[in-house]
């Protein structure tokens, strides 16, 4: 068996970053990645554009030229394939990992759901969280016309679509439907929409609201969904009434891998679900065992993007080869 010096888990940008690192470091590497490169991003909405501006997303060193600042979806997934092809990183693609262990002389066994098993020194998970989206645990979440995920807008015109959440996601999808002849109506727990919402998009999405052609139930949830209904409950006042619903977006966020993360040996906070890693280095209670990007979020997944993400791989490879390791600026919020 090859005994690599990194394998990498998980193909997204920040994972693409740590490959780039480790080639650039003459470090042995191997990404594995259970879809397509940056499978995630080919997974977003088809008409996303990013929060970040171009630069900020960038990986490697190569530049990201676009017409304009901020990326949209096809432009990232072109970026990022060609990236990965200039550097020649090594993968293994729609291969799923099902867990890691480390032997007595400290290198480590990657078993994956296919019955293969990989050997390397060291082990970099870069899962990300957009696999796993927050349950709401509620009778008729896994009917048929239920997703969390939005994709494009065509589909739904004519139709009635309840959208679950106050973000980014669910005021883009919003926005997008109801431009395209959909009846929509946005149920969030708060009072207004998150404060984290793309600063472009709150006008737009407010002006709808008050114009009627957007409509909100905020201070709001979501009791049951059934095959053309949702039962909507007040929070202030605990009254429920069912809407009328051909379809549902459940757009309330994603979750890091968890069941992963324990089965690689990673602890995680009770709360949180922070696992335990060193800020400098990002390797995990499991010596040898490192974390890059958007995996060490836990139930935070609003403190770490790509253009923070990214900096972990640098300060990863510093680490594997014995270099200074480079500081990575502090989590921040995006506003």
């Amino acid at each position: 068996m090859h005994l690599h010096d990194v394998i990498i888990i998980g193909g997204g940008p920040c994972g693409l970053a740590m490959g780039i690192e480790a080639a650039k470091s003459g470090l042995d590497h191997l990404i594995l990645e259970k879809g397509s490169v940056t499978e995630s991003i080919r997974r977003y909405p088809k008409r996303m554009r990013f929060f970040s501006t171009a630069e900020n997303i960038e990986i490697g060193g190569i530049p990201f030229p676009i017409s304009g600042v901020k990326a949209n979806r096809d432009e990232a997934l072109q970026y990022y394939r060609k990236v990965a092809g200039y550097y020649h990183l090594n993968f293994e693609l729609f291969v799923e990992v099902d867990r890691t262990e480390r032997q007595e002389d400290g290198t480590f066994f990657v078993f994956t759901t296919d019955g293969r098993t990989f050997q390397a020194k060291n082990v970099v998970l870069a899962t990300g969280y957009f696999d796993f989206p927050r349950m709401l645990d509620i009778p008729g979440e896994d009917l048929p016309h239920v997703s969390h995920y939005y994709d494009e807008p065509f589909k739904y015109s004519y139709t009635n679509v309840i959208i679950v959440g106050g973000s980014n996601s669910a005021v883009e999808a919003a926005l997008e439907l109801y431009r395209h002849d959909v009846n929509v109506t946005i149920v969030h727990k708060d009072d207004d929409f998150r404060k984290t919402v793309k600063y472009w998009l709150v006008p737009d999405v407010k002006n709808r609201v008050k114009e009627g052609k957007i409509n909100t139930m905020f201070d709001s949830v979501v009791k049951a969904i059934e095959p053309d209904q949702v039962l909507v409950e007040s929070t202030l006042t605990g009254e429920q009434q069912w809407l009328p619903a051909n379809f549902v977006f459940l757009l309330v966020g994603y979750l890091p891998d968890e069941a992963l993360l324990r089965r690689c040996g990673v602890e995680l906070d009770t709360v949180t679900k922070i696992p335990t890693y060193d800020p400098e280095t990002f390797e995990t209670n499991v010596p040898g065992l490192y974390l890059c990007g958007t995996v060490m979020a836990g139930v935070r997944t609003e403190k770490v993007f790509i253009e923070n993400g990214r900096d972990h791989a640098a300060a990863i490879a510093d680490h594997l080869t014995g270099r200074e390791v480079r500081k990575v600026p502090e989590l921040i919020d995006r506003i």
